[in-house]
């Protein structure tokens, strides 16, 4: 019986399905099953999973369209495995993966951990770009698994993974906006001990153009609001700063133009020390200038996000029950 099992809800992306398959198919440890859950997919993986079906212990499952939240439920439900591993379907996972988390879990076992995520060589610029703005200090406060972080680690479930035993205290994820975050904290308030894990990386393809990652990370906004009704004491300053960002921008624009011109340099500066830090990370002129604009992106479409639903469901006082909010999601 193998010791991991790993778990992939996957929706309309055979594509990244056979990438993230073969790079399961070269891990240099193989104590692992996956359970490849397709969630309602009118582009279906099942002839690609089929070609693995001889080079992974792979277990392959269609079911009607519910949510990713339930898809992992489903999988883990059926999973043998001591220790679940969860990975979105557009992770490719490095060969040495499993050696590295079991050697680690043997050196200091944990019952839920996280790891960080990268952009691999051979992802696009626009990835690469993308990929700086989700991990940089400057944008997110380091708080996806960085060096320097502003807030306490949160796995998140593109590279996360929690004992049986977590699943059997605590149960599974909810279908909502952030339930990694919400699953995180479940596991967090059970007890159970977390985990960052720095070693068990993974190349994570995000969103493959700028519309769909604004869209993306405007969603994020949204939930962070959904979080704090869930959890009162979740709400950190970290979580506010793309609002601010957003308010700060409005302002110095406005008084650039109706009063001095140099209200503009603090931005302009922020501007610089974006891209400085993105030319050094990538090392490639064109992506550091692209990734100006993708960080722009994520903290305005998050900072939109988070705004509208603080207004909308906290100083307006319209939002439902947050439970019943839950539920009624899952029910669609």
């Amino acid at each position: 019986m193998p010791y991991f099992s790993v778990i992939i809800p996957v929706y309309n992306r055979p594509a990244e399905v056979e990438d993230l398959l073969r790079s399961l198919s070269e891990q240099t440890c193989k104590d692992f099953e996956v359970y490849l859950v397709e969630d309602g997919s009118t582009l279906r993986c099942e002839d690609i999973a089929a070609r693995y079906q001889d080079k992974l212990d792979l277990h392959y499952h269609y079911k009607e369209n519910e949510g990713r939240s339930i898809a992992r439920n489903y999988g883990i439900e059926r999973a043998s495995g001591e220790y679940f591993i969860f990975f979105d379907s557009d992770c490719v996972i490095p060969s040495q993966y499993f050696e590295t988390l079991k050697r680690e879990l043997e050196r200091e076992y944990v019952d839920c951990f996280g790891g960080p995520d990268a952009a691999s060589d051979d992802f696009s610029d626009v990835q690469k770009a993308i990929n700086f703005s989700m991990t940089s200090f400057l944008t997110t406060g380091g708080i996806r698994g960085g060096k320097v972080q502003l807030e306490k680690f949160v796995p998140r479930s593109f590279n996360m993974g929690y004992s049986r035993r977590v699943w059997e205290k605590v149960g599974g994820f909810r279908e909502m906006f952030s339930e990694d975050i919400d699953m995180s904290t479940r596991i967090r308030q059970a007890g159970f001990s977390i985990r960052l894990i720095r070693e068990a990386c993974v190349y994570h393809k995000r969103r493959v153009d700028l519309k769909k990652f604004a869209r993306q990370t405007y969603v994020f906004g949204m939930s962070r609001i959904t979080l704090k009704l869930l959890y009162p004491d979740s709400l950190k300053l970290v979580h506010c700063l793309p609002a601010v960002f957003v308010i700060g921008c409005v302002v110095l624009i406005l008084l650039a133009i109706f009063w001095r011109w140099w209200a503009i340099l603090p931005l302009v500066l922020y501007v610089l020390m974006l891209w400085l830090s993105a030319l050094v990370k990538t090392k490639s002129l064109k992506i550091s200038l692209i990734a100006i604009v993708s960080s722009f992106i994520q903290l305005g479409a998050y900072g939109i996000g988070f705004i509208k639903a603080f207004t909308w469901k906290i100083l307006l006082g319209h939002g439902r029950d947050i439970n019943e909010e839950i539920a009624m999601r899952k029910g669609k």
